[in-house]
């Protein structure tokens, strides 16, 4: 569903044609779209190289959105693969349809736009979306485009980052690697499962369920390609709601997530 000005649009052939464009896609061409925004998927021998983190998939959805259902459950079979972390951030610009969503936050809607405003392929303000490692995106329930996205950012490799807790509960995050850039290490608080009963809206009287939610973001540090440690502490892991904890290393300003650890918690 796109955002539109218009209410009496939102239903109607703006989302209708925006998903007839994605399903004339073919697996390869979104591939060859997300190559032309300047990813570099080999090192510096020429090497094809795999990357040890795991593939950051974004999902914005919503509980006002009769066509995200399919794509949070896309969300919960991808989650149960350890190469991709899958991270639900609802977003809240369907409020105004009836039903405000109980799990969304403006900062997701924030980062959303962000994504959009840089014009990769897939980019745009509708749900559901999947957005790739923070550069490409697709329709959120088209699982082949998703996939194809994936298959594509496990090629580009990113930093190693280490996670080590010690006997207090502090945890320290390690970023080892070299790079010419800079980029913001944060700390993601999830919750890995949520089941809402919607009241209204496009969905009103749905049990929707929902994997990964974001609860909570702070940002640790930034990393400039040199090795750099990160403590955190045991407060800091207390988010109310929260069961699973994130380090994500993505570019600034809404740019590449560039490697991503799960906190064994």
């Amino acid at each position: 569903m796109r955002e539109l000005i218009l209410p009496s649009l939102i239903a109607g052939a703006a989302v209708a044609g925006f998903f007839g464009f994605q399903a004339g896609q073919t697996s390869a061409q979104v591939e060859t779209a997300a190559f032309s925004q300047g990813a570099t998927p080999a090192n510096s021998n020429g090497d094809v190289s795999q990357s040890s983190n795991p593939v950051v998939i974004e999902l914005f959805t919503s509980q006002g959105c009769s066509s995200c259902p399919p794509a949070d459950m896309l969300a919960s079979r991808l989650a149960k693969d350890s190469s991709l972390l899958v991270i639900s951030r609802p977003v809240t610009y369907w409020d105004r349809l009836g039903w405000k969503d109980t799990l969304a936050r403006e900062d997701n809607t924030r980062l959303q736009r962000s994504y959009a405003a840089k014009g990769q392929a897939g980019s745009g303000v509708y749900t559901p979306q999947m957005v790739i490692n923070g550069g490409g995106g697709a329709v959120g329930s088209r699982e082949s485009n998703v996939r194809s996205l994936v298959r594509l950012a496990k090629r580009i490799p990113g930093p190693e980052i280490r996670t080590e807790r010690n006997k207090a509960g502090e945890w320290t995050i390690t970023v080892n690697g070299q790079s010419e850039y800079m980029a913001r290490v944060s700390l993601l608080a999830l919750s890995s499962s949520e089941t809402v009963q919607v009241g209204r809206g496009e969905n009103g009287g749905r049990k929707l369920h929902y994997t990964n939610v974001v609860k909570d973001e702070r940002t640790l540090g930034s990393w400039t390609g040199k090795s750099v440690s990160f403590t955190i502490p045991p407060e800091n892991l207390n988010i109310f709601g929260a069961d699973k904890y994130a380090v994500i290393v993505q570019r600034p300003n809404a740019g590449a997530i560039v490697g991503a650890q799960l906190l064994d918690i």
